[in-house]
């Protein structure tokens, strides 16, 4: 079923391209009737989109807690865990810090490039007056209300607001618990294992949905949009993505120096994540799906249901590699001259804020936005890229799961417990909760 979704996936991204672009092209003429005529199409197409959506935020919450809590359990002992924390962490914060140098190095790279075509144009932009608003939250971010937003108050607030990090931080206290009670904590162990299963049967329902969504999601951003938009900001949505391609050599290429030559292998068995990350634009939506692929690459539940949710908070490699890249490109547009030890300090700052980033809608602009000011940018320069984010958000999605599922393989490996994989294509049928108890026996 696994190969039939992805290319279902496929059909939908395509038949949603077209259908999208022949919309666009049948009925913008630049008049503002026309243009609200698109936008109610694309709100249409929206509900689709959004039903799929809520599904996937329906699962994220007892998915995360219960496999969390089984993963811990069943791990027998806090020095492992302990262990495997600072591993994680480790790794979390060397990924940071590479995907954000990598941003810096390739906009030097592009600019360079740009300099040598048209010296002393730029990026020919018609830019919008400095004072002009973005309508983005400057406000959200802050070391202070980061740190203390990491504990929950309440463990029901944090599961309906979907608080991956907040569950998180419970879901350890809990397996912790439950490990020192022994005995005593038994049938609430067997109750999170059936919780588990019953909570990723419910993915295999959610997923026969997502071929659908897919269709929506690239219809409804081209119907509004059409592909002009992409010519436009050609150079810079190009630019992104070839700064993607080094990023997911890196991540490959520092797997494949781990886990050797399954580092290939990998991809197979996360494609179907990355495609569906790519096409809804949301990590969050191939979360079930990725922690799935992991059983069967061989990673065993225990560390995949501990790494794959801390990643989500602290190592989105392509949000943090756009966040760099982005305000290096406005701060160019803008004529703004920053020194390498600026750049050096605003690399750190947004290796910081960007920590905070889960569970906050379009949250990379919201930290380039923060870190703009502390700068002295115009925050109106996102205006610019604005038309073009929900491009840059697929790739930048896509990417996430890539990052985050090479940290957990390459934990797994380091922990001596990197089992044989299951076949990529064989996917059981209405039971996908078998590779999770198949690692734990």
């Amino acid at each position: 079923m696994a190969k039939r979704l992805t290319l279902y996936i496929m059909i939908g991204l395509i038949l949603g391209l077209v259908v999208g672009w022949g919309l666009n092209l049948a009925i913008a003429d630049g008049t503002p009737e026309a243009t609200a005529r698109l936008k109610e199409i694309a709100s249409w197409f929206s509900i689709v989109t959004t039903i799929f959506l809520r599904l996937i935020k329906m699962i994220i919450a007892p998915l995360v807690f219960s496999t969390l809590v089984v993963g811990i359990a069943h791990m027998g002992d806090t020095a492992a865990l302990g262990r495997i924390g600072a591993r994680t962490m480790g790794w979390f914060i060397t990924a940071s810090l590479i995907s954000l140098s990598l941003g810096l190095i390739l906009f030097h790279g592009i600019e360079f490039v740009i300099d040598l075509i048209a010296p002393g144009q730029g990026f020919g932009f018609k830019l919008p007056p400095p004072e002009a608003t973005a309508g983005v939250d400057q406000a959200a971010f802050n070391l202070t209300n980061f740190v203390t937003h990491i504990v929950p108050s309440s463990i029901v607030d944090a599961m309906a607001g979907n608080e991956i990090i907040q569950i998180v931080v419970f879901s350890i206290f809990a397996g912790v618990a439950l490990t020192a009670i022994g005995e005593r904590g038994a049938p609430i162990v067997k109750g999170a294992e059936a919780l588990a299963a019953m909570m990723l049967q419910i993915t295999d329902y959610v997923m026969r949905v997502a071929p659908f969504a897919v269709f929506a999601a690239i219809a409804g951003t081209i119907t509004v949009n059409g592909l002009g938009i992409i010519v436009t900001l050609g150079l810079f949505v190009g630019s992104f993505y070839i700064g993607l391609a080094v990023l997911w050599m890196a991540l490959f290429g520092a797997a494949f120096a781990f886990i050797g030559p399954r580092a290939g292998t990998l991809l197979r068995y996360i494609r179907e994540p990355i495609l569906l990350a790519f096409s809804t634009a949301s990590s969050e939506a191939a979360y079930p799906r990725t922690l799935e692929a992991l059983d069967r690459f061989g990673v065993p539940p225990k560390i995949a249901s501990f790494v794959l949710p801390l990643g989500y908070s602290f190592n989105l490699d392509g949000s943090m590699m756009y966040m760099t890249f982005a305000t290096l490109f406005i701060a160019r547009v803008y004529g703004i001259d920053l020194s390498i030890g600026t750049q050096i300090v605003m690399l750190l700052i947004l290796m910081v804020t960007s920590k905070g980033i889960a569970g906050v809608p379009r949250a990379s602009l919201v930290v380039i936005a923060a870190v703009m000011g502390q700068f002295g940018i115009p925050e109106a320069g996102l205006l610019l890229i604005l038309p073009v984010d929900q491009f840059l958000d697929m790739g930048r999605s896509g990417t996430n799961v890539v990052g985050n599922a090479v940290a957990t393989a390459v934990v797994a490996k380091w922990e001596g417990q990197l089992d044989d994989p299951e076949p990529a294509e064989i996917e059981p049928p209405h039971a996908p909760s078998k590779g999770f108890s198949h690692h734990q026996a």
